[in-house]
């Protein structure tokens, strides 16, 4: 029975550090996106990818924290 907790709890750590990573990552690339849009010279394909990778991760990260917080009715 331990070792069930342990594997629960070393899952649970992975996916809290997962979730860590990808804020890090979306806050990062919040500040770059801002960055770039001052700048006249910007290439848009590169700032509309940008911004697509940093949806995708909100994404992602919503999915998560959705997983990591008990459901109610259980």
């Amino acid at each position: 029975m331990a070792e069930i907790e342990d594997n629960v709890d070393r899952e649970l750590f992975r996916n809290i550090e997962k979730l860590r990573a990808l804020r890090i990552e979306h806050r990062d690339l919040d500040e770059v996106i801002e960055r770039l849009t001052m700048d006249i010279h910007t290439n848009e394909l590169q700032l509309k990818r940008l911004k697509k990778r940093k949806l995708m991760l909100k994404d992602q990260i919503t999915r998560m924290e959705s997983q990591l917080i008990p459901d109610m009715n259980a």
